[in-house]
């Protein structure tokens, strides 16, 4: 088998470092690429040297403010650009859960009860290498992975909460960017993604 080398950006966080023990795993070379590993991607401090020899670099379309907004903008700027690209649009992590109650003070967290289906970052992290390794590019609509079922945040975060003593109390997400499009499905994934489990629940059992 061939070892192609890859170049990890971001390969120290929440997604990255399953990228990078996945593709490790597979037999790949990979240049994990972060600040802490002396290579900055937006002032380009150690790009250069990191990408020496690299083979490959490893979505939310309808959002129009807020963190969405700018994946979309980033991927039209890597698509429009000189080098091949493949995207993979991913549901919101089950980690993400985590972080909303961590932002949050006291013994009863307000999370908003929008619609998700959220998935594991090791099973986007194994569908990002299956995507990065295969001979062909896919083709249109840009492929997608989600959870295998639908649930809002706040519903997830009360099997979270529970773990940790913490009250959820589910609210609309009135202020949050495209609540109103969030609320009515806009970002749920299409009828062509793939569904891939762990459940939130299945996850969270097997957390220490």
């Amino acid at each position: 088998m061939s070892i192609t080398t890859f170049a990890v950006a971001g390969a120290t966080g929440r997604l990255g470092r399953h990228v990078v023990d996945v593709l490790t795993e597979r037999g790949h070379q990979v240049v994990p690429m972060s600040r802490a590993t002396g290579v900055d991607v937006i002032t380009g401090q150690g790009l250069a040297e990191a990408l020496t020899g690299v083979d490959v670099i490893i979505g939310a379309d309808q959002a129009t403010a807020g963190f969405l907004a700018a994946k979309k903008a980033h991927e039209e700027l890597l698509l429009s650009g000189p080098l091949p690209v493949r995207i993979l649009r991913a549901a919101q992590f089950h980690e993400f859960i985590g972080q909303l109650l961590d932002w949050q003070e006291g013994d009863v967290a307000h999370i908003p009860a929008l619609p998700t289906q959220l998935v594991a970052c090791r099973t986007v992290a194994e569908e990002l290498a299956d995507l990065a390794t295969a001979p062909d590019a896919p083709g249109t609509p840009i492929p997608e992975i989600a959870g295998p079922r639908k649930e809002t945040m706040a519903e997830a975060a009360r099997l979270l909460g529970a773990r940790r003593g913490v009250k959820v109390v589910g609210v609309d997400g009135s202020g949050m960017p495209d609540a109103g499009l969030a609320a009515d499905g806009a970002f749920l994934p299409g009828p062509h993604a793939e569904l891939a489990g762990p459940t939130f629940q299945e996850w969270l059992d097997i957390q220490p």
